[in-house]
């Protein structure tokens, strides 16, 4: 795993060999988006502990989506340090265990990657303390809130920090090569009006699921690539 500054003694990436996870601090009070996969938890707590940090200190977990790339540690993670775990309501059931995976709508060239993907351990059930919804206050970083961005998965969402123009986009979008359209979206349509939403945004720092973050002239290439998306369709 490896630990990536994004923004001085604010937000570090955590980097998986599939996926990622960022550390957000206010002060000493930390707050996970995501949570890596299964069995990672151990590499987290290093990380944390690498930057002078409290792993006790964590407050929050809030899980973008509900796939296991993104959901492994959580549990563990809560359990150990006491943080609460927060997922959209319309994925809790699915990181609970309550029901199954919702299945993608596979482009051609999306499903050998998707059997690559498949190889990161299944995620156990997993609780959530708290179903966010769009629009609603996280209570860390002067302001973050969530923003519903269903297509990837009907309870996708990303995470607007507006004071410090940084946008957590989940697996909406992804940066592997060109910035573009997240893959394995279980409605493509939904998931292009999403890219567009938050692109509206105008963030100065994107963070994706996939791909190192956007710091510069990101408002732009956000809505270069979401328009391209839309008119690909």
């Amino acid at each position: 795993m490896d630990l990536v500054e994004v923004l001085p003694n604010r937000l570090h990436m955590l980097r998986f060999p599939i996926g990622q996870a960022y550390l957000w601090q206010d002060g000493e009070a930390l707050t996970l988006i995501d949570a890596g996969h299964a069995g990672s938890a151990d590499r987290i707590e290093q990380a944390i502990r690498s930057l002078g940090l409290a792993p006790e200190r964590l407050e929050r977990i809030v899980l973008t989506h509900c796939h296991r790339d993104h959901v492994g540690a959580a549990g563990e993670l809560a359990a150990r340090w006491g943080a609460r775990v927060l997922a959209h309501r319309l994925d809790a059931p699915v990181i609970r265990g309550e029901r199954p995976m919702p299945e993608p709508v596979l482009l051609d060239w999306e499903i050998p990657l998707y059997a690559h993907g498949l190889t990161v351990p299944e995620a156990p059930p997993t609780r959530v303390d708290h179903e966010v919804g769009d629009g609603e206050a996280l209570g860390f970083g002067d302001g973050a809130y969530v923003v519903h961005a269903p297509g990837h998965t009907d309870g996708s969402i990303g995470i607007h920090l507006p004071r410090h123009g940084v946008l957590f986009t989940g697996d909406c979008v992804a940066a592997v090569g060109p910035l573009m359209l997240g893959v394995f979206n279980v409605d493509r349509a939904r998931a292009i009006a999403t890219f567009r939403r938050l692109a509206a945004l105008e963030p100065s720092i994107a963070c994706f699921g996939h791909g190192d973050p956007l710091t510069e002239d990101t408002a732009q290439a956000l809505a270069k690539a979401a328009h391209e998306a839309a008119a690909s369709g």
